[in-house]
């Protein structure tokens, strides 16, 4: 969420920002500097009142010693006429502050001066390319068909157990999963990342604090007996670790990583491009996240970014990374660079991890804040990054190792795998 206060002393700067993103913020930026402005006024016109109420229930006090009794019984009546006009007030601030927040709400982050201009995914900068894409023999498969040739994934008996995008790992296909995710957690905790086992459900307040809502409540699966969300991603509860929590800047940089399924509704996702593991409503991910110093937050992306290119390295797939247009960027992000490995069966690009910095964003509806040396409060910066998503991983490595005695598995998995073939 943005900052009140920097949108009431740059008015031209956000909107000028949210044009990037496409958007004509003029209206609710106004709306926005308006209800601060009768919140601050209702609020001042309040702390008067309450000031003088209570300045006239000292005089009372002294008067009654005293013996004054009926000057006292003056005051009296005064005090009652305050305190009903005081809770008119105090009732006026809680609405403007309620409906300011709301609009606040709805105002995205503002993007980051590198972020290119652009409406599409067709827009984002290709920054880095890397890895050979192989050439596949004859008869080579997408990853839907290798699994039902090999029986290691059942789309069918999820299906029947649940419901499409569900799917049900089998024999080599669910030790391979397995392998992954712990390759992944041992890269990350080897970088310096400290591991977390995190709820799948998170509260309301949770999804607001990392901005799933108001934004996303379309893709979450909603549990309205208790009020609860399934994760769609690790970030949502790993981020809430620190909402409300005030750190030490000598604790600075903290940096997470937890594996956790991930559920997402994935409303209007049809055809084609979303087959098999492209797309699907439970799976599988691994997460890192980070709280920064604002000094140093995009330091620490450059490393994130480092970080994942040396998973796909190790994995030896053909990938590349987009630097997201303004009008292809999440609702939180600063700036975010997508990773996509190539997929040669399918002939396209598969998006497979975001990394993004959010700045204040996230932190300002966490509360997260660091003490700093002068012992003021200052909000954190927030990071998170796919390290990596499963399903797409997954189609990849079935895909481009493919050969006609059975699907080879990359060397660095093969430790965690215990096998070194599917055939």
């Amino acid at each position: 969420m943005l900052q009140i206060a920097f949108i009431r002393e740059n008015q031209e700067k956000v909107i000028k920002a949210l044009a990037k993103r496409n958007m004509d913020a003029t209206s609710i930026v106004e709306e926005v500097v308006q209800l601060d402005e009768k919140r601050r006024s209702t609020q001042v016109e309040l702390d008067g009142i309450l000031s003088e109420s209570n300045k006239l229930s000292k005089d009372i006090g002294e008067l009654m010693k005293a013996g004054e009794k009926s000057k006292a019984a003056i005051l009296k009546e005064k005090t009652v006429l305050l305190k009903e006009k005081s809770k008119v007030l105090a009732e006026a601030a809680d609405a403007f502050a309620a409906e300011l927040l709301e609009k606040l709400y709805t105002l995205p982050n503002l993007p980051a001066a590198i972020v290119p201009e652009g409406k599409t995914p067709e827009e984002n900068l290709n920054v880095f390319e890397a890895g050979e894409v192989p050439v596949l023999h004859e008869a080579a498969q997408p990853h839907w068909e290798l699994v039902k040739k090999y029986d290691i994934i059942d789309f069918e008996l999820g299906v029947k157990i649940t419901g499409a995008g569900f799917p049900v790992y089998k024999g080599k296909g669910a030790r391979l999963q397995r392998a992954l995710i712990n390759y992944f957690l041992d890269k990350n905790t080897a970088a310096g990342y400290n591991e977390v086992q995190v709820p799948h459900f998170v509260n309301e307040a949770s999804a607001y604090g990392t901005g799933q809502l108001p934004d996303k409540e379309g893709q979450m699966y909603h549990d309205a007996t208790d009020d609860l969300y399934l994760i769609p991603t690790a970030e949502v509860p790993v981020t809430n670790l620190f909402r409300d929590v005030i750190l030490a800047e000598a604790e600075l940089p903290i940096l997470t990583t937890a594996y956790t399924p991930c559920f997402r509704r994935e409303a209007g996702s049809y055809g084609a491009h979303v087959r098999g593991l492209n797309r699907l409503h439970q799976f599988d991910k691994v997460e890192i996240v980070r709280v920064e110093h604002p000094d140093n937050s995009y330091k620490a992306l450059d490393g994130m970014v480092e970080h994942i290119k040396d998973i796909l390295n190790d994995l030896k797939l053909p990938y590349r990374i987009l630097r997201l247009c303004g009008g292809d960027m999440g609702f939180t992000s600063a700036l975010t660079y997508d990773f996509e490995v190539f997929s040669t069966a399918q002939d396209r690009w598969l998006e497979i991890s975001s990394v993004s910095n959010f700045e204040t964003f996230q932190a300002n509806r966490l509360k997260l804040r660091f003490k700093d040396k002068d012992g003021k409060n200052q909000l954190a910066h927030t990071l998170n990054g796919s390290a990596l998503a499963l399903p797409r991983v997954l189609a990849g490595i079935l895909e481009n190792y493919q050969t006609p005695e059975g699907i080879v598995i990359p060397e660095v998995l093969r430790p965690y795998c215990g096998f070194d073939i599917i055939n």
